[in-house]
């Protein structure tokens, strides 16, 4: 729900009186993980999605349920898989939802959801099953131990700093800006940092990149999710900025260049006191092998192997990985997770298909 507050605290602050649908659990694929979130307005709008699309005509049908009667309501949604196969779906897995009414009366719920809006750090809990399902408890009045209770969390958006202001820094910033990062563009040259070059900027700074780096650093700004790409090509400016953030601990540090470049730089590093370890952590050249020529779709590199590397994905082409595509990690950490995995497993997915979905409903609404 959280992921949704743009689109919902408008609406709600209007007085409109929505619907969310909240996955709870999940067993086996699906497209979305634990925690994933669509909404229902009062005129059929829909915000957000759940899954590929296989569930939503009955999600839509049980968040129209619960925005009318004022009462949360709970559905299993499942497959077999040589039933989803026979549909053409390739998830062949199952969720658990809660459906509930929301609006702006419903204090707890508007807290969080402007703490997400405001990109502040938030948790709540949401109440999953039972007579009081759909409805939230706030984090501190929570027991971590209750399995009725799943947790809903907004980080602030990681930083990822661009070091550097030419084209592939401008395409740099318009790609991790779509993919959630909060970005800044520091450059020497203040002609080129400039709010019409980085519309998506977070932040344009004007500054020696090394020393922006020493005051992010000492102001606590920096953290272990941070992102470095230095992209001056200018070994004046770029030397010195690696130098200081491969010693910070942030999650990745990359540089573009040549491989003689990179040899050189590597070289001069060295001699600057770093230690092999350091360097290690450098990536450079910067980006996956995409074959890219242009700047956005070097952008595109970039960001993949930033990715790759938050994620610990291997970066090869899906066809030729032998792993789950939806893994664990990506699937939310519900504490019931397991149980449900294992109960599919054993009792398989009911039979039927509903009406305008091509998901059986292995269990009805209540």
């Amino acid at each position: 729900m959280l992921e949704l507050a743009a689109d919902l605290v408008p609406r709600l602050r209007a007085g409109e009186r929505l619907a969310v649908v909240t996955v709870t659990a999940v067993a086996r694929s699906a497209p979305r993980g634990t925690g994933a979130s669509m909404a229902v307005t009062g005129a059929g709008d829909v915000i957000g999605s759940i899954s590929g699309g296989c569930v939503e005509t009955d999600a839509v049908a049980l968040a129209h349920e619960a925005r009318l009667s004022g009462a949360g309501r709970t559905a299993r949604f499942g497959f077999s898989d040589a039933t989803a196969h026979a549909a053409g779906l390739a998830c062949g897995g199952e969720i658990e939802v809660v459906a509930y009414p929301l609006d702006s009366g419903d204090a707890i719920a508007m807290a969080a959801l402007d703490g997400a809006l405001n990109d502040e750090q938030v948790t709540v809990s949401l109440v999953v099953r039972g007579p009081d399902a759909g409805t939230f408890r706030a984090a501190s009045d929570a027991d971590p131990r209750d399995d009725a209770l799943l947790t809903l969390s907004h980080a602030p958006r990681p930083r990822l700093l661009v070091l550097g202001a030419g084209d592939y820094a401008a395409a740099l910033c318009r790609t991790a800006s779509t993919a959630g990062y909060a970005v800044t563009v520091c450059d020497a040259w203040e002609l080129l940092v400039t709010r019409a070059r980085f519309p998506d900027a977070a932040d344009l700074v004007a500054a020696i990149p090394a020393h922006y780096l020493v005051a992010e650093a000492a102001a606590g700004r920096l953290d272990s999710r941070s992102v470095v790409c230095v992209l001056t090509h200018d070994e004046r400016l770029d030397v010195p900025a690696l130098e200081v953030a491969l010693r910070l601990p942030v999650a990745f540090v990359g540089a573009l260049g040549a491989r003689r470049t990179v040899a050189r730089r590597a070289d001069l590093l060295l001699r600057r006191g770093l230690n092999h370890l350091e360097l290690e952590r450098l990536h450079s050249p910067l980006g996956l092998d995409l074959g890219a020529t242009t700047p956005e779709e070097t952008a595109i590199s970039i960001l993949a192997e930033v990715v790759a590397a938050r994620r610990g994905g291997p970066g090869t082409p899906l066809r030729d990985s032998p792993t789950p595509i939806h893994r664990n990690e990506r699937r939310g950490n519900h504490p019931d997770k397991l149980r449900d995995e294992q109960r599919s497993e054993r009792r398989g997915a009911a039979p039927g298909t509903a009406a305008g979905s091509a998901c059986g409903i292995a269990e009805p609404a209540r």
